[in-house]
């Protein structure tokens, strides 16, 4: 072996023992933060738990582990925590595919016909900075006191800030791209299939991580006013009747939920990434 190639091969070795030392110092710096993030959480249920068996706090107000623990048992033995869980569920995946969906949709008319854009945009302006809590009681009026209620009020909260931030994104796009399309012969459709599109899947992945917290407050504002299931519905009625067991433990669940559609989301930007 020549003096040139035996160089050559130690610099790669010592280049794959940095990237290794670079990956072990990553991965350690990941499970202190796990630990850490682990730490946290336990330290907060136990000073709940604590001070609500000292009397520090109100018990019958503010609940605490040991109570919702029991509750959450108790329900799920009933049947009634899996059905209201899984109509919050339903109803919040229904809404985020339509919150995708339409403003996916919006957002490549919006660019494909800029006279479209200009005379939509400030409505659509207006419409996001609106609160959404105000539209629930005239959808009540519209469509009554049902699940589709609830679905539009979720989708209302999302769905302009969807579309201008999608819209916001493709027009974006480096001119020079689309000036290479144009110039080899291809047409609107060509630059919108394989510039556009491809250039925004990111912000696209981004826009769903966001949406999916959006419809679950947008089904729980539905639930609050027009619902007879679901973790809203918990919350209202535990509120009323005082059993304030049954909305901390709705919020828990809330809690819960709302990390798993994420990661779940997050998963599937991991794979589709790779």
């Amino acid at each position: 072996m020549s003096r040139k190639s035996k160089k050559v091969e130690s610099e790669s070795l010592n280049i794959s023992a940095a990237q290794q030392a670079y990956v072990r110092k990553h991965l350690l710096r990941l499970r202190w933060v796990r630990f850490y993030q682990f730490i946290i959480l336990i330290s907060f249920i136990s000073i709940w738990e604590i001070t609500a068996r000292l009397g520090i706090l109100n018990s019958f107000v503010f609940s605490s582990p040991s109570r919702v623990g029991k509750t959450i048992i108790e329900m799920t033995v009933s049947g009634q925590l899996l059905y209201h869980v899984g109509v919050t569920l339903l109803e919040t995946l229904v809404s985020f595919a339509l919150v995708n969906i339409i403003g996916l949709v919006m957002a490549i008319i919006l660019w494909w016909n800029d006279s479209i854009s200009k005379v939509l945009e400030p409505y659509l302006i207006v419409l996001n900075s609106l609160p959404k809590s105000a539209l629930a009681p005239v959808f009540i009026v519209w469509l009554g006191n049902n699940m589709k209620t609830i679905i539009v009020a979720a989708v209302s909260v999302a769905v302009f800030g969807t579309i201008i931030n999608l819209y916001s994104d493709f027009k974006s796009v480096e001119e020079d791209k689309i000036k290479l399309i144009y110039t080899l012969g291809g047409k609107k459709k060509d630059v919108l299939f394989k510039v556009i599109l491809p250039s925004n899947i990111p912000s696209i992945i981004s826009q769903m991580k966001v949406n999916i917290g959006l419809s679950l407050v947008g089904v729980i504002i539905g639930e609050f006013l027009a619902s007879k299931a679901g973790l809203g519905y918990l919350i209202i009625y535990g509120s009323q009747v005082f059993k304030l067991d049954w909305v901390i433990m709705s919020i828990v669940i809330l809690c819960v939920v709302a990390t798993c559609l994420y990661k779940l989301l997050t998963f599937f930007e991991k794979k589709f990434t790779r």
